[in-house]
């Protein structure tokens, strides 16, 4: 029973109505009715009555809703008197980068400058969690790339980003000025480890099932291009080394380059980060 879902049915008790609710925490009803339906399945009983109309609490709601809030109230004053106690603030960002992206590095020099005191943790994303382990705690923000699975968190866009075909430079399709996905549809692709969010998977395999090597990092996804002659997507204007090419594709919808972190979470150095990473990429 985690506190962010419990925050969630808080929010439908006191509204009585999903989409009201979904609307409070900024996000769609379907994942909020899916975190009720799991709250619910791990409780062993209905929290709501639910009706065209609205909802009512259960017997059950009813009393949950008095240990979700008495829990909540005792979690937040945990945080502050953790963080008063602590000697050194500190964030934990997740990355997804190839070192390439300058965004980045404006980024992190814009943030230190407003917080000279904070220790900033960074955490390599495995291709394996787009979100770098927001659920698990591993990170505070993700800095990262969507597609994914968004719910009980929340996701701001910073930037689309065109995508193209990554080829050896002496692939035949290399000497072409564009290309669709049909045109790679006898081409091994790289894949993501077993577990790899669904959609995340299927945005960066243009939708469709396919077969090739598995990479869990960015480089490794280069390497299996070098190596194997695998074709893979990437963001286009990414530097790459000589042996690779990319060939934009047009049939693609754009990667978008987001920041998320979890839902409900009023860390003031998650704020300050969202905040300053909107005003270097939407500049």
């Amino acid at each position: 029973m985690e506190l962010r879902t419990l925050r969630y049915f808080v929010m439908v008790a006191e509204e009585l109505h999903f989409g009201r609710a979904a609307t409070r925490l900024h996000m769609s009803q379907p994942p909020l009715s899916r975190a009720i339906k799991r709250l619910e399945a791990d409780v062993g009983a209905l929290l709501f009555d639910r009706s065209p109309t609205g909802v009512v609490l259960t017997p059950v709601g009813t009393v949950l809703l008095d240990e979700a809030r008495a829990l909540l109230d005792h979690a937040d004053r945990v945080r502050v008197r953790v963080s008063a106690a602590a000697d050194v603030a500190t964030i934990t960002v997740g990355v997804m980068d190839d070192g390439t992206d300058p965004e980045v590095t404006r980024l992190a020099a814009a943030y230190r400058r407003r917080h000279p005191g904070i220790d900033i943790r960074i955490r390599d994303i495995d291709l394996t969690d787009p979100t770098g382990g927001l659920r698990a705690g591993l990170v505070d923000v993700a800095l990262t790339r969507a597609p994914f699975d968004e719910t009980a968190l929340t996701v701001r866009v910073l930037r689309t980003d065109p995508v193209g075909v990554v080829l050896r430079a002496d692939d035949p399709l290399a000497r072409r000025n564009r290309l669709r996905l049909v045109d790679m549809s006898d081409r091994r692709w790289f894949q993501f480890p077993q577990g790899a969010d669904p959609l995340w998977q299927s945005y960066w395999n243009g939708g469709r099932p396919r077969e090739g090597p598995v990479v869990r990092a960015v480089h490794e996804c280069l390497q299996a291009v070098l190596w194997n002659s695998t074709v893979g997507l990437a963001p286009l204007g990414h530097d790459l080394p000589a042996q690779l090419t990319v060939v934009p594709l047009i049939d693609m919808a754009p990667s978008r380059v987001v920041a998320v972190w979890n839902e409900g979470d009023t860390n003031p150095l998650i704020r300050s980060f969202v905040e300053i990473a909107t005003a270097v990429y939407c500049r």
